[in-house]
């Protein structure tokens, strides 16, 4: 009997002294758990799949660290681990800070538009390259019917194109336009090197008459440079629905690179642009929609009468945001040729502003085809719109007209116009101009001169 006291003796003293000594280990810790007592907690845990919970003192925040935690939850069974993940209740310390907040995401209005020049692969391959572009698709529009494939697209009069997106805050439609020019041979209308066909022929696309116009400018702009032999003979249509390409088209320069460099040298591709361009391939990104005091026209604003808080800018800005031909105008006093001109034979409702400032300037209501070759006008939106000068040439004097923000050179206005309307012609440059359609005015900030317009 008294063996069998001292063995529960000594037992229970064994017991007390493992568990006391397991507690004073713990409340020994000052920031890291003891080694010896995660082991110990861990092997405990393991034979007897019990729950633990953080332990605590009312004045030590103490717990056991996230380190720990893995190891103790890796030695109990799913269920123990589902239970404490249910019923442990948070224990937050005191030293711990609140978690940063991850910064709100900023949505990109991103714009699509198609383009062609030629082989696909190539016009892919350069646009990837370009700022500001997002993704490039390789595939086929124009033609009949649905679904075209690589075996009968051009059979059924599909045209190989690329769907470019992009971001219009850092790029505009009228450099993608271009850059696909300067990376193809435009001049071409029947296919594109020795890729014969109007389906390897370069085209550009537009969703609306701006992106028509700009368009038409870039390609105006390039022929009166005399970069090429012959003029451009870029498509410009109407969008069209885009059919994506078979994959194995689809990065076809990254997936195959061999082949993709082997046919591009044998196209010569590459030794026409550096003919023509050099190394000056890559046009000047003028982003859509940005509108600052020293923006041009060239560029789209948003901002309603965003011309009234214009400040000119420098004359080495003026330079970088007009073509050639828009800065002789508007700040030399220059004259565009007549006939071959961008809005002698617009008749799009819609208003004319300044190319600088964008102020409005006159109405398509009161044009009139005069038959000199320039845009000519019975009288402007507002008199105060434009400003008239004395012009003493050396056999003539004249009346110049400019413009009242900007003041640049719009062109001068004369006595012979109809008669039942004033009497008056203000014959005007194109170059000095940007024709906003009627449907697009509200959009870029002329909501309030949609009354001018029929």
């Amino acid at each position: 009997m008294e063996l069998q006291i001292q063995k529960y003796v000594s037992i229970a003293i064994f017991v007390v002294a493992f568990v006391g000594f397991g507690y004073y280990g713990i409340l020994q810790k000052s920031g890291e758990e003891s080694a010896g007592a995660t082991a110990g907690i861990s092997e405990l845990s393991s034979q007897n799949e019990e729950v633990f919970t953080e332990i605590t003192t009312p004045n030590d925040d103490v717990s056991i660290s996230l380190e720990e935690e893995a190891t103790l939850k890796g030695s109990m069974s799913d269920n123990s681990v589902a239970a404490m993940n249910k019923d442990e209740p948070e224990v937050k310390s005191k030293n711990t800070p609140n978690p940063t907040p991850e910064p709100a995401l900023v949505e990109v209005v991103t714009k699509k538009t198609l383009l062609a020049g030629g082989c696909f692969w190539c016009v892919e391959a350069d646009l990837q390259k370009y700022t500001g572009v997002i993704d490039v698709v390789s595939g086929y529009a124009g033609g009949s019917g649905e679904n075209p494939t690589y075996k009968d697209y051009a059979k059924r009069g599909f045209r190989e194109v690329v769907e470019v997106t992009y971001d219009p805050r850092k790029v505009s439609y009228a450099n993608l336009v271009e850059y696909v020019i300067r990376h193809s041979d435009a001049t071409d209308p029947s296919g594109s090197f020795y890729d014969r066909g109007i389906e390897y022929s370069s085209a550009a696309y537009y969703s609306t008459s701006e992106e028509n116009l700009d368009a038409e400018k870039v390609v105006a702009t390039l022929n009166e440079r005399k970069i090429y032999e012959k003029p451009l003979a870029l498509y410009i249509e109407p969008i069209e629905k885009f059919w994506p390409a078979e994959e194995y088209h689809q990065d076809y320069s990254i997936k195959n690179p061999l082949k993709y460099s082997y046919y591009r040298s044998g196209s010569r591709r590459d030794a026409f642009i550096k003919k023509h361009w050099g190394e000056d391939t890559v046009p000047t990104p003028t982003p859509e929609e940005v509108v600052t005091n020293s923006t041009s026209m060239n560029s789209v604003p948003t901002e309603k009468n965003f011309w009234i808080t214009f400040v000119k800018p420098s004359e080495q800005e003026l330079q970088s945001m007009l073509t050639p031909l828009q800065y002789k105008v508007t700040q030399e006093e220059g004259t565009e040729s007549p006939f071959n001109n961008e809005y002698d034979k617009n008749i799009v409702a819609g208003i004319y502003v300044d190319i600088v400032s964008g102020e409005p300037l006159f109405s398509s209501k009161d044009k009139f085809d005069s038959g000199t070759g320039w845009p000519s006008f019975v009288e402007p939106i507002v008199s105060a719109s434009v400003v008239e000068k004395v012009d003493k040439g050396i056999f003539s004097t004249r009346t110049e007209i400019r413009s009242t923000i900007a003041d640049s050179h719009l062109g001068h206005v004369f006595g012979d116009g109809p008669q039942d309307r004033g009497g008056k012609r203000y014959c005007m440059n194109s170059a000095a101009m940007k024709f906003i359609a009627k449907e697009d005015m509200e959009r870029l900030g002329y909501s309030d001169y949609l009354k001018f317009v029929p």
